[in-house]
């Protein structure tokens, strides 16, 4: 969904208005003068507040889009749910089976050069923004972007218009002959209008088969496809997992961002698996799990170890114990501690805290504890403990002192409090 319309749009893709739009900088820095200066430049207050926007959300994008942000257009919900520059690259790898055993889809003629007619054909089925068949397209793809929504097909269309490569159809993905192309990409739209929000509100879908198109109706085009991609939610129930993909959870930055079925030559191992991006990378698969309980679960060591976020959403805290050391706080809760420092590649799958003390749970004792340390101001995490951390901050009451982290969770059957520090 977008709340930009039809009209609203045409009059920002005018080549004077897109100009404006590049030299908006040259405006006063206030917001109520930058709108007052453009209307008495002639801009209706429409286009003004259309200008506006747009300048904002180039600036807000340059953290997913990098530098090719500022020669874009967005609608707010198709900035949100845009995939980020490197992980669409990732995503484009994968669909094309660079640096993969398992083969892929590649085009090539007699002689090995590749032409223009023999380049991989990708379908992106839920185009959104463009980000994705941006990267499709630049690492050679012959792209077919197509979206439902028409504001959503022009922006993309705008977006990937420097690329001979890629073309946008305003469609649904439903109404595509899938089997025309080599590869396959969806995004399924996710969210709607939500009931009793104000216009332009939007509300998550909860009921996968309500996704548009519906989550059974991707799967059956992605199994059948050569190579396919599905992105989701990554709060995406393990159960809906087919057996002939493979799952990755991936964060980036630090961030969990996504979860990815892929199938066909873009799968490399069925089953689960959680990429990590960031300044460094890790992948981890089911496969890498133990088959036994480690020793010493509940025994807390001088780290708490808590791990990325696509660790935990794909199920596996437990292949990083055998590398790092580690065991588990509680059978059933996220966090694993250590008595030695993590190294080697595994710790880039943890962010690591060293315990310092171990404090009562109970808030007027907590705090005298906090207090008689110097502690004044407290970073509040928690996993196994029913508490609100902006709640418990405020009951805290803490005169100024030193930062430090609180981890509420459980050692064993015991409810505990961790006075720690970021390493």
């Amino acid at each position: 969904m977008n709340s930009m319309d039809p009209q609203t749009l045409t009059e920002l893709l005018d080549v004077s208005v897109l100009d404006r739009l590049d030299r908006i900088e040259d405006l006063p820095a206030d917001e109520l003068a930058r709108s007052s200066a453009l209307r008495k430049e002639g801009y209706s207050a429409e286009v003004a507040a259309g200008l506006l926007t747009q300048a904002q959300l180039r600036k807000d994008a340059v953290k997913k889009l990098g530098p090719f942000a500022e020669d874009m257009l967005f609608t707010r919900d198709g900035l949100a749910q845009a995939t980020r520059l490197p992980v669409a690259a990732h995503h484009a790898r994968r669909l094309l089976g660079e640096g993969q055993d398992t083969g892929g889809v590649k085009g090539t003629d007699s002689d090995n050069e590749t032409s223009a007619h023999t380049a991989p054909t990708i379908a992106d089925l839920g185009c959104g923004i463009g980000a994705d068949s941006f990267a499709f397209a630049g690492m050679g793809a012959q792209v077919t972007a197509v979206d439902a929504d028409e504001v959503t097909a022009a922006i993309a269309s705008f977006n990937l218009r420097h690329l001979a490569n890629a073309d946008v159809d305003q469609a649904r993905a439903e109404d595509i002959d899938t089997s025309a192309f080599d590869a396959l990409w969806f995004d399924p739209a996710r969210r709607t209008i939500g009931k009793g929000t104000k216009s332009g509100a939007t509300a998550r879908i909860v009921d996968p088969e309500d996704f548009s198109p519906s989550l059974s109706w991707v799967i059956d085009k992605a199994i059948a496809a050569k190579s396919a991609g599905v992105k989701l939610g990554p709060a995406l129930d393990h159960s809906l997992i087919p057996d002939e993909a493979e799952a990755q959870w991936v964060s980036h930055a630090g961030e969990v961002v996504e979860v990815c079925l892929y199938f066909g030559a873009a799968r490399q191992r069925p089953g689960r698996s959680a990429l990590v991006m960031g300044d460094r990378t890790l992948l981890v698969h089911e496969d890498d799990l133990p088959d036994d309980d480690e020793d010493g679960v509940g025994e807390l060591g001088q780290y708490l170890l808590e791990p990325d976020g696509a660790i935990v959403r794909a199920g596996l805290v437990t292949a990083l114990c055998g590398p790092l050391q580690a065991r588990r706080v509680h059978p059933k809760i996220a966090y694993l501690t250590t008595d030695a420092e993590p190294a080697g590649p595994a710790s880039a799958g943890v962010t690591t805290y060293e315990v310092t003390d171990v404090l009562p749970a109970k808030i007027p004792s907590l705090r005298k504890a906090l207090i008689s340390r110097g502690i004044g101001s407290v970073v509040i995490k928690k996993r196994g403990a029913d508490i609100v951390p902006d709640q418990v901050r405020r009951q805290l009451k803490l005169p100024a002192g030193d930062k430090a982290t609180l981890i509420f969770t459980r050692l064993g059957d015991r409810h505990v409090v961790l006075l720690t520090q970021p390493c």
